[in-house]
Protein backbone atom coordinates (compact mmCIF):
# COMPACT_ATOMS: atom_id res chain seq x y z
CA UNK A 1 0.00 0.00 0.00
CA UNK A 2 2.56 2.40 1.02
CA UNK A 3 4.49 1.63 -2.81
CA UNK A 4 0.88 2.72 -3.92
CA UNK A 5 0.12 5.49 -2.42
CA UNK A 6 4.12 6.98 -3.19
CA UNK A 7 3.24 6.17 -6.71
CA UNK A 8 0.48 8.46 -6.45
CA UNK A 9 2.76 11.19 -5.13
CA UNK A 10 2.13 10.96 -0.94
CA UNK A 11 4.79 11.43 1.03
CA UNK A 12 4.70 7.63 3.24
CA UNK A 13 5.50 7.11 6.85
CA UNK A 14 5.98 2.69 7.37
CA UNK A 15 6.36 1.66 10.29
CA UNK A 16 7.62 -1.92 10.63
CA UNK A 17 8.85 -4.36 13.49
CA UNK A 18 11.56 -6.61 11.75
CA UNK A 19 14.60 -4.84 10.71
CA UNK A 20 15.04 -6.81 7.43
CA UNK A 21 11.57 -5.81 6.22
CA UNK A 22 12.32 -2.19 7.21
CA UNK A 23 15.62 -2.74 5.09
CA UNK A 24 13.64 -3.86 2.03
CA UNK A 25 10.79 -1.56 2.33
CA UNK A 26 13.57 1.11 2.37
CA UNK A 27 15.19 -0.29 -1.02
CA UNK A 28 11.86 -0.47 -2.71
CA UNK A 29 10.26 2.84 -2.09
CA UNK A 30 13.37 4.80 -2.84
CA UNK A 31 13.23 2.84 -6.43
CA UNK A 32 9.80 4.67 -6.70
CA UNK A 33 10.13 7.55 -5.10
CA UNK A 34 10.40 10.77 -7.17
CA UNK A 35 9.94 14.20 -5.15
CA UNK A 36 7.96 12.47 -2.63
CA UNK A 37 9.51 12.09 0.70
CA UNK A 38 9.37 8.73 2.87
CA UNK A 39 10.27 7.18 5.83
CA UNK A 40 10.75 3.51 7.30
CA UNK A 41 10.49 4.18 11.44
CA UNK A 42 11.41 0.47 12.72
CA UNK A 43 10.39 -0.57 15.73
CA UNK A 44 7.05 -1.32 18.44
CA UNK A 45 4.07 0.20 15.99
CA UNK A 46 2.45 2.05 19.26
CA UNK A 47 5.59 3.28 20.76
CA UNK A 48 6.42 4.36 16.99
CA UNK A 49 3.10 5.86 16.73
CA UNK A 50 3.29 7.96 20.21
CA UNK A 51 6.81 9.24 18.07
CA UNK A 52 4.50 11.09 15.72
CA UNK A 53 2.48 12.81 17.97
CA UNK A 54 2.20 16.57 17.28
CA UNK A 55 1.78 15.06 13.11
CA UNK A 56 -1.47 14.66 11.05
CA UNK A 57 -1.99 11.87 8.29
CA UNK A 58 -4.74 12.18 5.48
CA UNK A 59 -4.56 8.74 5.24
CA UNK A 60 -3.19 5.90 7.71
CA UNK A 61 -3.59 2.08 6.57
CA UNK A 62 -3.40 -0.50 9.33
CA UNK A 63 -2.48 -4.25 8.64
CA UNK A 64 -1.20 -6.06 11.23
CA UNK A 65 -1.42 -9.85 11.55
CA UNK A 66 -4.45 -11.01 11.75
CA UNK A 67 -4.05 -12.50 15.21
CA UNK A 68 -2.52 -9.69 16.91
CA UNK A 69 -3.61 -8.18 20.01
CA UNK A 70 -2.70 -4.71 18.21
CA UNK A 71 -6.07 -3.47 16.95
CA UNK A 72 -7.23 -2.02 20.12
CA UNK A 73 -4.23 0.06 21.11
CA UNK A 74 -3.10 1.26 17.74
CA UNK A 75 -6.46 2.57 17.09
CA UNK A 76 -6.02 4.04 20.63
CA UNK A 77 -3.11 5.84 20.21
CA UNK A 78 -4.07 7.53 16.60
CA UNK A 79 -7.42 8.57 18.31
CA UNK A 80 -5.80 10.09 21.30
CA UNK A 81 -2.77 11.71 19.87
CA UNK A 82 -5.19 12.65 16.74
CA UNK A 83 -2.47 11.68 14.25
CA UNK A 84 -5.72 11.75 11.85
CA UNK A 85 -6.04 14.84 9.67
CA UNK A 86 -10.10 16.12 10.80
CA UNK A 87 -10.64 14.85 6.97
CA UNK A 88 -9.04 11.56 7.12
CA UNK A 89 -9.32 8.47 6.81
CA UNK A 90 -7.84 5.35 8.70
CA UNK A 91 -8.29 1.79 7.32
CA UNK A 92 -7.74 -1.11 8.78
CA UNK A 93 -7.42 -4.59 7.07
CA UNK A 94 -8.99 -7.52 9.92
CA UNK A 95 -10.58 -11.03 9.10
CA UNK A 96 -14.59 -10.71 8.07
CA UNK A 97 -15.07 -12.59 10.84
CA UNK A 98 -13.46 -10.22 13.45
CA UNK A 99 -15.22 -7.15 14.80
CA UNK A 100 -12.69 -4.23 15.75
CA UNK A 101 -13.04 -2.72 18.81
CA UNK A 102 -15.10 1.23 19.06
CA UNK A 103 -12.54 3.59 19.95
CA UNK A 104 -13.61 6.86 21.34
CA UNK A 105 -13.16 10.44 18.47
CA UNK A 106 -13.27 7.64 15.90
CA UNK A 107 -16.08 6.49 14.03
CA UNK A 108 -16.46 3.41 11.25
CA UNK A 109 -17.61 4.79 8.21
CA UNK A 110 -17.48 2.14 5.83
CA UNK A 111 -16.37 -1.20 5.47
CA UNK A 112 -15.19 -3.58 2.50
CA UNK A 113 -15.13 -6.92 1.99
CA UNK A 114 -12.67 -9.00 -0.28
CA UNK A 115 -12.93 -12.65 0.50
CA UNK A 116 -11.17 -13.84 3.41
CA UNK A 117 -9.69 -9.71 3.63
CA UNK A 118 -12.09 -6.68 5.31
CA UNK A 119 -10.58 -3.76 5.47
CA UNK A 120 -12.72 -0.58 7.76
CA UNK A 121 -12.34 2.47 7.22
CA UNK A 122 -12.68 4.92 10.57
CA UNK A 123 -12.72 8.84 10.50
CA UNK A 124 -12.69 11.40 13.03
CA UNK A 125 -15.79 11.59 14.71
CA UNK A 126 -17.82 14.64 13.92
CA UNK A 127 -17.25 15.97 17.45
CA UNK A 128 -13.58 15.87 16.66
CA UNK A 129 -13.74 17.12 13.40
CA UNK A 130 -14.90 20.66 15.04
CA UNK A 131 -12.06 20.26 17.75
CA UNK A 132 -8.90 19.75 15.66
Amino acid sequence: MSAEALQRGANVTCIEQSSRACALIGQNLQQIAKNQSFKVLRGDVVQRLKSLAGQQFDRIYFDPPYASNLYKPVLEEVASDKLLHPDGELAVEHSPNFELPQVMNLEICRQKIYGHTAVTFYCPSPSEKGNQ
